[in-house]
């Protein structure tokens, strides 16, 4: 990335995730809906992302505490979303990626999981970012709607405190308006400076949040366009949430790719990867 220093590498079971790499999936449904989903979603996705060549990490979150109305379905809740995402990851070997949303969640989540992400309205937590960090996990920040890409640095810094680097950073898009987001590339490259790697979260910058009222609504097809003016940008990863069925999923449907889009879209991933990166 242009302007950016010298790259920090994170490990997280057999991947290594940096800016100069070639990029990694995260991927899967928006919330764990059940056991037997869970595992079909991850095992269809390694393959996509195996037979694609990319390093995959699943993702699901057993809990989605924010919701635009309270008729919003959540998920299984902790410790059933828990046991799921370990099973997972013994029978599949892939990392795993999970929400957490309070200090009191983060140690158990830890022992399940590979990575805590901080939600993007929760990354000025201090309280949350502390207890994470001191996991010694792998921790996802997501960018607020409403923060600068250059005031990330301190919110890493509050993770890097507790004597835990292994930190990734996050680009959601920027609020624009009501219920609108917009994705700022440049904040890519500046986030990169930190040295951590940067992840695009393609699906929930195409959101429109409350735009269905009671629900966020979003434009999915546009998902993969950013997903290519990311890594054409240089990043570490792409976060892309996905669904076998996205129109009767319970939460993010407007937004979550199809099964099908995703093979396509890494095959155009990776051979702008390598010119980028090459």
């Amino acid at each position: 990335m242009t302007g950016m220093t010298v790259p920090h590498h994170v490990k997280v079971g057999p991947i290594t995730i940096g800016n100069d790499l070639p990029f990694v999936l995260i991927s899967g449904p928006c919330q764990i809906e059940s056991r037997d989903h869970a595992l079909f979603m991850a095992d269809a996705l390694a393959r996509i992302a195996g037979q694609a060549g990319v390093p995959f990490i699943f993702k699901s979150s057993f809990d989605k505490a924010n919701r635009t109305s309270v008729s919003g379905q959540r998920g299984v809740g902790i410790d059933a979303g828990l046991a799921i995402l370990a099973e997972v990851k013994a029978t599949l070997g892939c990392p795993v990626l999970t929400d957490v949303h309070d200090a009191g969640q983060v140690e158990a989540a830890a022992q399940a999981v590979d990575i805590l992400q901080i939600p993007a309205f929760l990354c000025r937590q201090t309280d949350l970012l502390l207890a994470a960090g001191r996991t010694g996990a792998v921790i996802n920040v997501k960018k607020g709607q409403f923060m600068a890409p250059w005031d990330m640095a301190a919110v890493a810094q509050k993770v890097a405190s507790t004597g835990n680097d292994r930190i990734l950073l996050t680009e959601r898009g920027a609020s624009f308006g009501y219920n609108t987001l917009v994705s700022d590339m440049r904040a890519l490259p500046v986030m990169g400076e930190t040295g951590y790697p940067v992840t695009f979260d393609a699906t929930h910058s195409v959101q429109q949040p409350g735009g269905l009222g009671s629900a966020s609504g979003g434009q999915r097809e546009f998902a993969p366009v950013l997903a290519r003016s990311a890594v054409a940008a240089g990043v570490a990863a792409i976060f892309a949430e996905a669904h076998q069925d996205p129109d009767n999923a319970p939460s993010d449907g407007p937004v979550m790719l199809p099964l099908d889009w995703v093979a396509p879209m890494l095959a155009k991933l990776k051979a702008i990867d390598a010119v980028v990166k090459g």
